[in-house]
């Protein structure tokens, strides 16, 4: 495998390209996996990736030596630490960055567990809604248009390897979604809403999520099937969006049945 010491590679150029602009990203089709835990849960998922690139001085790690055996030689390049610094896009702690063409599922139809996210812009949420969407086992997320980009470097170290384990759409009218699902919408609000753990939030359910400041838009409010709100008896009446829907996704995990649950009639 290819030893880098200089910056004018050209595979190691394409990845600072990807990591320093979202335009890059969209028009390539491709975007930037940073760290060998986002990378190997790639793998798992959708096999070896175009170009991986590997710190020279994380070569003893055991987790790095498992992704080299993983990655065909020539699509792996191992960068000296004087190249490696030469761009200050490419973190210095990480031992590996992988570039992969951006998943894109085809659509068929919607699940019975979806999360609808309206103009939620700060990566981090974007990236911790899609973390706990993965672990309450949702099956799809919907993007509206102004939300972070999903693919971005901020979200996906935010989501530590969630994306793979989701159907992820962008650029969605969540209205227009709204009115097609079959099921129920559940509109996450602040205040106003029927209290979080007296709805049913039994499957096919769909939550919506809204922007960080202004909530969920009087459009989708009104399609939505109804408005939920936690209930917060503390003085302080305001929960972090990824907050928010973590503790509605779970609440759904509580009443819905789970997998290899008996229930007491049965027992």
């Amino acid at each position: 495998m290819p030893r880098i010491t200089s910056r004018d590679n050209p595979r190691l150029k394409e990845a600072v390209r990807l990591i320093a602009s979202s335009r890059e990203r969209r028009k390539a089709g491709r975007c930037v996996l940073e760290g060998e835990h986002v990378v190997a849960a790639y793998a798992r998922c959708h096999g070896a990736a175009e170009t991986l690139l590997i710190a020279e001085t994380a070569l003893d790690r055991p987790a790095i030596r498992a992704l080299l055996a993983s990655v065909p030689a020539a699509q792996t390049l191992i960068v000296t630490p004087s190249a490696w610094a030469e761009f200050s896009q490419l973190p210095a702690a990480v031992g590996a960055l992988a570039v992969v063409a951006t998943p894109t599922p085809r659509f068929e139809r919607a699940a019975d567990f979806c999360v609808l996210l309206e103009d939620v812009q700060d990566p981090g949420n974007v990236g911790s809604i899609l973390r706990s969407a993965a672990a309450a086992g949702v099956a799809q997320i919907f993007l509206s248009a102004q939300c972070a980009f999903a693919w971005s470097p901020k979200v996906l170290r935010a989501a530590q390897g969630a994306h793979f384990h989701l159907e992820i759409y962008e650029d969605v009218d969540v209205v227009a979604w709204v009115r097609s699902y079959r099921g129920r919408t559940a509109a996450a609000v602040a205040a106003a809403g029927e209290p979080l753990y007296s709805v049913d939030l039994s499957a096919p359910i769909a939550i919506a999520v809204g922007n960080e400041g202004a909530g969920l838009s009087a459009a989708l409010r009104d399609a939505a099937t109804f408005c939920m709100t936690i209930p917060m008896p503390g003085r302080f009446e305001s929960l972090n969006a990824a907050a928010a829907a973590a503790i509605c996704m779970f609440e759904c995990v509580r009443q819905r049945p789970q997998p290899g649950a008996t229930s007491k009639q049965n027992r």
